[in-house]
């Protein structure tokens, strides 16, 4: 007997596989980066500044989200290539979890391999895509997920940076009305 609702995939699978089908294709590949960054940095976690540099490395409209790039670009890329040298030091072996945006996932004790913050940032980022009618999560949904919780390492990297981020919340907003 078939049936026509898709088998769960496995508890062992973890959150890409429930997350995975459901964003773009460019998308992936950003988490995918985010994934061998974090490993390659010795952390347990893909935390959201993991997230920021793969976005800022591969998403145009990240970029243009960040008036093209310019000298913001650089200061920003620049931050999040020190964190394994110094800049982000304090945060090894930390789980990053800032509380301000409660996490929406109905999983108790949160997802192996994604740090709190990264994964209300992500499924605040799919809500979004729904809201507005999207077949896919996109990199542009992402970052407004990022940007959303004020207290997040990625909003850290860019109040650094001098990035206005309430002003970018703020055009995430009309971009997510309009």
């Amino acid at each position: 007997m078939h049936s026509s609702t898709p088998p769960s995939p496995p508890a062992e699978a973890g959150f890409d596989a429930v997350v995975e089908p459901q964003v773009s294709a460019a998308l992936a590949d950003v988490i995918a980066t985010a994934r061998r960054r974090a490993a390659r940095d010795g952390d347990r976690q893909i935390d959201t500044a993991h997230l920021l540099h793969s976005l800022l490395e591969s998403d145009g409209g990240t970029w243009a989200l960040l008036d093209g790039g310019g000298p913001q670009i650089g200061k920003l890329l620049g931050y999040l290539v020190q964190r394994s040298i110094g800049y982000g030091l304090r945060w090894q072996s930390t789980v990053e979890d800032s509380g301000a945006v409660p996490a929406v996932s109905d999983q108790p004790g949160g997802v192996p391999g994604w740090s709190p913050s990264a994964q209300a940032a992500l499924e605040l980022a799919a809500r979004r895509a729904r809201r507005l009618a999207k077949s896919r999560t996109e990199g542009v949904d992402l970052f407004a997920g990022v940007v959303a919780d004020p207290e997040c390492r990625a909003v850290e990297v860019l109040h650094r940076a001098g990035v206005d981020v309430a002003r970018l919340a703020e055009r995430l907003d009309v971009l997510h009305e309009g």
